[in-house]
Formats: C-alpha cells, sequence, structure tokens
C-alpha cells in the first residue's frame, strides 16, 4: 500500500489555502515547462480548505521527476513556494 507525500511546508502567502500551512486536503503537482507547479494554488480573497487538516500530494504530473512513481509522489514532504511566477514544487528533482 502505497502513502501519499505530506506536503511539509508551504510559503505562498498568497494561496487560499495557505493558513499557516497548507489546508488543502490533496494536491495536484502540476507541469510547466521546466518546473513543477502547485496546480492547487487558489490566489483569491477568501479562505479555503479546511480547518485542521494535514495536506498530501494527491497526483503529480511530473511523471519525469525522480519521486513519481505511477503519478503518485514518493518523497517523504514536499516544500511549496513561490517560483517567481507561480506557487511550485522545489522538492521536483527531474530523473537522470
Amino acid at each position: 500500500m502505497s502513502t501519499m507525500a505530506d506536503v511539509g511546508t508551504c510559503s505562498v502567502e498568497s494561496c487560499s489555502f495557505n493558513h499557516d500551512g497548507c489546508t488543502a486536503d490533496a494536491i495536484t503537482v502540476g507541469s510547466a515547462g521546466d518546473h513543477a507547479t502547485c496546480a492547487t494554488f487558489i490566489s483569491l480573497g477568501v479562505s479555503g480548505g479546511l480547518p485542521t487538516v494535514r495536506a498530501h500530494v494527491g497526483a503529480c504530473q511530473r511523471a519525469d521527476c525522480t519521486h513519481n512513481h505511477d503519478l503518485m509522489c514518493h518523497a517523504d514532504s514536499v516544500t511549496i513556494a513561490w517560483g517567481g511566477d507561480e506557487a511550485d514544487c522545489m522538492t521536483y528533482a527531474p530523473s537522470m
């Protein structure tokens, strides 16, 4: 049985799911060029998510990531941070 990778930290303050950490039940790591994005990122003036939750990576679209097996993230945890123009998964590591 596979376990879902935790969202260890998220420093993207403009995300509606970030309230002292990610409050989305599960995020999707997306694919955009040479970096992995947090496809769950929503910048609205409202708070989203659950009041207490341990966020996980539900799916990963970066098939070329070393942590990706069968579209599931197998890292112990991921770090989400602002990547310049969008929220990015900083744990992304291209397969060699």
